[in-house]
């Protein structure tokens, strides 16, 4: 039994040193970009199932993890006759990064990026 305690404490102190040094390496390799900022274009037609899920889980990622570098999300709406864009809109209320348009809209701010 105690052979089993040990092997699991050891595994775990491993791993924890393995994400230590992983996050050392991003630090100095990944921090040093000197742009403006990465925008994100998600496409979505008729996914009221799924949407939720999957901006909440990028917003998280970008919020609370290592992602600073992400200036704004767009999601861009295929004319979905579902819920899909009334979901959206709701949580850009929420989150001033995400922006739903339609892809036409999207079009024309990925035009006019610069002047933004």
């Amino acid at each position: 039994m105690e052979f089993v305690l040990n092997t699991i404490f050891w595994t775990l102190a491993f791993y924890g040193l393995f994400e230590i040094l992983k996050n050392i390496i991003y630090l100095f390799t990944y921090t040093k970009m000197t742009s403006d900022g990465i925008y994100l274009i998600i496409a979505a037609k008729n996914q009221e199932q799924r949407i939720e899920g999957i901006l909440r889980s990028i917003l998280f990622k970008i919020l609370y993890g290592k992602e600073e570098y992400f200036k704004n999300i767009i999601l861009a709406d295929l004319k979905s006759t579902d819920e899909t864009k009334e979901i959206a809109k709701k949580l850009s209320e929420e989150y001033e990064c995400l922006k739903v348009v339609s892809w036409k809209e999207c079009k024309d701010i990925i035009d006019n990026i610069d002047e933004t």
